[in-house]
Formats: C-alpha cells, sequence, structure tokens
C-alpha cells in the first residue's frame, strides 16, 4: 500500500522574516565568525533562542583526526543542554560560508536537534538560511519524519 508524506514548510528572503527570526539568522551569521572549518572549508554558524529569550552561539569545529569534529547545531545544542538544561530551546537558525544556497542540518544533527525536541518535550523552530533565503519548520520531526527512537 502506497502512503504520502507531506512536510509543511515557510520559505521567506531575510528581509520578509519575522523580526524575532531575522535576530536569530543575525546571531547565527555572527557565529559563523567562531567556525574552524580548517580541511572542508565550509563554516557553519548556529544561533539558539531559549525561552527565557537567552541567545546562545555554536560554529562548527573540525579535526586533524577525522571524524573527530562538531557540526554547529550540535555544539550550541549540546552548550545549551549542559549549561541551560532548565531553559528550553525554542528556535534553531543555521547558516553557512560559503552560502550558495540555504543550510541544512546534516542527519546526525537532525537526530540530535529531534533528541533534544523529546526531551524537553517543546518543538524547536528550525531556520535554515542562506543566499538572503530561509526555509523554516515548526517542528523537528519535519526534517526526520522517518526517525531513530529506542
Amino acid at each position: 500500500m502506497e502512503k504520502k508524506l507531506e512536510i509543511g514548510y515557510y520559505k521567506y528572503t531575510i528581509d520578509q522574516l519575522p523580526a524575532a527570526d531575522r535576530e536569530l539568522v543575525a546571531e547565527a551569521q555572527a557565529a559563523l565568525k567562531k567556525a574552524y572549518p580548517k580541511y572542508s572549508g565550509f563554516s557553519v554558524g548556529a544561533a539558539v533562542r531559549l525561552k527565557s529569550g537567552k541567545i546562545l552561539h555554536g560554529a562548527n569545529s573540525e579535526s586533524e583526526v577525522f571524524p573527530s569534529g562538531i557540526c554547529a547545531e550540535r555544539s550550541v545544542l549540546y552548550y545549551a543542554e549542559a549549561i541551560h538544561s532548565d531553559d528550553p530551546v525554542e528556535a534553531l537558525a543555521i547558516i553557512s560560508d560559503p552560502s550558495e544556497r540555504e543550510c541544512y542540518p546534516c542527519g546526525a544533527c537532525r537526530q540530535v536537534i529531534l533528541d533534544v525536541q523529546r526531551r524537553q518535550g517543546t518543538p524547536i523552530r528550525l531556520i535554515m538560511s542562506g543566499n538572503g533565503t530561509a526555509s523554516i519548520v515548526d517542528n523537528a520531526e519535519a526534517l526526520l519524519p522517518f526517525t531513530f527512537q529506542l
């Protein structure tokens, strides 16, 4: 039996984004300066807005002993959980340089974002931006509908 899956998302130019989302994209852009992409040359910046309104930054960091590195999304989410575990993540914005298109999370990051969402019990809004546009989903499940779960 064939089944179909439909994923709803929003598409904006950066100028059309709601103010809070535009601010978070700007914070992710600022986080790019902290990236260490020595081997791939691909910088990624991430920013999360916590329920309290606090904004945290993360950036990718690569290591000579590949694959011992970390993506921007996981770096900021692990930090948020370790230091601000009582303050849920409401939104996560990511951007890359070079930015020829929007930046989307890798598979490992998609799973971690969903894990964080499950642990905190509230959805995480994802703002994937680049090259002057952004795609947004209101729930991490939209990016990983067939998720791993123990």
